[in-house]
């Protein structure tokens, strides 16, 4: 790597004509710990920690021979290089604690969204169940007890010999209604009308009572619940994408509270709605906070965790969290038996989460990112304390020095787009297959989860709970495969699994072969969807990252839209809408083949890196065994520590302060003093040995 012109020290350098080359030795010398400790406890910032060692050595000149100075003004330019080697976030976690108490009681902290969650999420599908079992209301023969002799003189009967749903004899019931012989008027050839008045529904089978069968969303309108369901999923589209650029301007705790607040009034709204276009606005209000609602909390809680934990705390707060509250939900529907009470009753929770402003902290990182360092450093030195660990002011100064110097700097000059992606011709195609594999696995998973509402009519609430309960196993075999296998094969086998158990429950002739082949496939779809979660982060570069998974979640929303017209096919048959379900398993799991592993990677920064990323993998590369089993690193020349927004390639900097610290190269040279040596491997390593011990 060429040696940047903005350094101060190189025009001299060159005239002397030598270079430097840090020394590995690990030797300490007396006198330069002693500079570096008296550095340390002055304080201030690291650049007048820099000004203070550089003064230090520069009086010690004199008093060398001429190959000391050579190798004096070599650990100069070292002082120079190490204090500006930036502290990253994933740097500074280790020091505060990865999962300390602070991390723990965030995590504890999620409850109460994971229930917003499954709530916002599969609420309405309870609001709009369709009973399988109604017919016409005549109110003329009400008088009638007998629910048969009802049916027999109202209802015509099917080629089945089934009772109609839809259909009434057009008769002159007020004649039966006083007539002393009833019989007398049964005929079956009396012509046939929609109903007039309404429908009587079954309340065995069906003891909630839902907006489908108070506003009559059956036959001829039974389209209604499902272009409602899409609504919800339109609103999710418009909130993801909207909210996105908020968390960018006011911060994540500002999104996750106002969209827990906007699922509360559309959820009270809900309940008090009187027709079709109100139910439909209101859920479109409800459906712009899903996602956002919990979404935020997962990302806060996994910026303060550090990366060896964010797997388990990723899939194991939707394990032990989520996975409960959304078997509980039919109970709930359940326990309240009417759709308005369920909808009025679940939303004062969310109440709770208007607390947050007060018991949760805000993104550190956020808070670099618009310039509050000293706060995001404050909020830091709280973690430390929660964890009960001792780190030396001198770390959090260079943190904040670190800061000031890229961070604000880098993210206000960012000038990436979604577009950028799409400019590197190997990134832009992954992007391309992350898009369709994340619209089939979203389609996938959305379809089984609403499948269990019709699968099984006289269970519904039974079998929508045991198909629930997949999600608890599923996400243990997350944890314990992800690491392991890799993404690519396991979301190829696990989504390939899920199409195949699809496609044998539509070929499947008996009801109860056919949930038990439902609900593997259910099963398999769960483990998919959390990978990709997962995936596609770690496959676009740190700089476009936050837009591409944004993006690619959106496309997965579009996908849903599909999701309630796919699962209405079931009222045509049920292999149908299983079969396209099953299709898309297969389609998805190949698909996945073609993307790069990311386990035992170093996961790309820059569009540089995105664009190289993969390159020496093949189709049969596997992180468990072979060549792909051990951890590739990225090439020495790379100056950074950490992980996060970090950029190397000239085109990509903004920041041309940072671009001359960060690009220096150091010089080498034959050091011949062995207190020179002792000097510059000391300066070289007290920031964070000192922090230490």
């Amino acid at each position: 790597m060429k040696n940047n012109n903005n350094h101060p020290n190189k025009d001299k350098d060159n005239k002397d004509g030598k270079k430097s080359n840090r020394s590995e030795a690990s030797i300490k010398s007396s006198p330069s710990r002693s500079t570096a400790d008296k550095g340390l406890q002055a304080g201030g910032t690291l650049e007048e920690l820099r000004v203070k060692y550089n003064e230090n050595i520069s009086g010690n000149l004199s008093s060398h021979s001429s190959g000391s100075r050579s190798g004096i003004l070599s650990a100069r330019s070292s002082i120079y290089v190490d204090l500006g080697q930036f502290l990253d976030f994933d740097d500074l976690l280790p020091m505060i604690g990865e999962f300390g108490l602070f991390q723990k009681l965030l995590f504890l902290f999620m409850i109460p969204f994971t229930f917003i969650a499954a709530f916002v999420y599969l609420g309405q599908i309870f609001m709009t169940l369709a009973p399988h079992n109604f017919y016409c209301l005549v109110p003329e023969l009400s008088v009638v007890t007998d629910e048969a002799e009802r049916k027999e003189l109202s209802i015509p009967r099917e080629e089945d010999g089934s009772f109609s749903h839809c259909l009434m004899y057009d008769a002159n019931y007020t004649a039966i209604h006083f007539a002393f012989n009833r019989s007398i008027f049964l005929n079956s050839t009396w012509p046939t009308i929609p109903c007039k008045n309404g429908y009587v529904f079954d309340t065995v089978e069906m003891p909630f009572r839902t907006a489908t069968m108070e506003f009559g969303w059956v036959c001829d309108s039974q389209y209604y619940a499902t272009i409602a369901q899409m609504i919800f999923f339109l609103g999710s589209i418009l909130g993801g994408l909207g909210y996105g650029r908020f968390a960018d301007l006011c911060g994540r705790l500002s999104a996750l509270v106002s969209s827990c607040f906007l699922a509360l009034i559309g959820s009270l709204f809900t309940s008090i709605t009187t027709n079709f276009a109100g139910f439909a606005a209101t859920r479109l209000l409800v459906g712009a906070s899903y996602d956002t609602c919990f979404t935020m909390i997962y990302i806060l809680v996994l910026e303060y965790v550090g990366p060896k934990y964010r797997t388990f705390v990723a899939n194991m707060s939707l394990a032990i969290f989520y996975a409960p509250f959304t078997m509980l939900m039919p109970w709930l529907a359940l326990g309240f038996s009417y759709w308005r009470v369920f909808s009025a009753m679940c939303a004062i929770p969310i109440c709770l989460s208007l607390l947050s402003f007060w018991l949760l902290p805000e993104s550190a990182r956020w808070l670099v990112s618009v310039g509050q360092i000293d706060n995001a450093v404050d909020l830091l030195k709280r973690v430390a304390r929660r964890n009960n660990k001792s780190v030396p002011p001198v770390v959090f100064e260079h943190f904040k020095f670190s800061c000031q110097q890229f961070y604000k700097e880098e993210l206000q000059g960012r000038s990436f787009t979604i577009c950028s992606i799409f400019k590197k011709g190997r990134m832009a195609r992954y992007m391309v297959l992350m898009i369709l594999i994340w619209m089939a696995i979203s389609l996938v998973y959305d379809g089984h989860v609403r499948a269990a509402s019709v699968l099984d009519s006289h269970n519904v609430f039974v079998f929508f709970t045991i198909a629930c309960a997949t999600e608890l196993p599923g996400n243990i075999l997350v944890i314990l495969t992800l690491d392991r296998f890799g993404r690519r094969w396991c979301a190829f086998v696990f989504t390939f699994l899920s199409g195949i158990f699809s496609l044998v429950a539509a070929c499947m002739s008996k009801p109860k072969h056919m949930l038990g082949a439902a609900l593997a496939g259910r099963f398999f779809a769960n483990i998919c969807y959390n990978i990709g979660l997962q995936w596609a982060a770690e496959v676009l570069p740190t700089v476009v990252r936050a837009q591409g998974v944004s993006f690619i979640h959106t496309m997965g929303y579009v996908s849903m839209l599909m999701s309630p017209p796919v699962v209405f096919l079931s009222q045509v048959s049920s292999s149908l809408m299983l079969i396209i379900l099953g299709v898309l398993g297969l389609l998805g799991g190949i698909l996945a083949l073609f993307l790069p592993e990311t386990l035992n990677h170093d996961l790309p920064q820059t569009l540089s890196d995105g664009a190289e990323f993969g390159r020496e993998q093949r189709i049969w590369h596997g992180p468990c065994c072979g060549p792909g089993s051990k951890r590739v690193k990225r090439p020495q020349r790379l100056w950074h520590q950490g992980s996060s927004l970090r950029t190397i390639s000239r085109d990509e900097f903004r920041s041309t302060k940072m671009h001359r610290v960060a690009r220096i190269a150091p010089r080498k040279t034959h050091i011949s003093s062995q207190d020179t040596l002792d000097t510059e491997k000391t300066i070289q390593t007290y920031t964070f040995e000192h922090a230490k011990n």
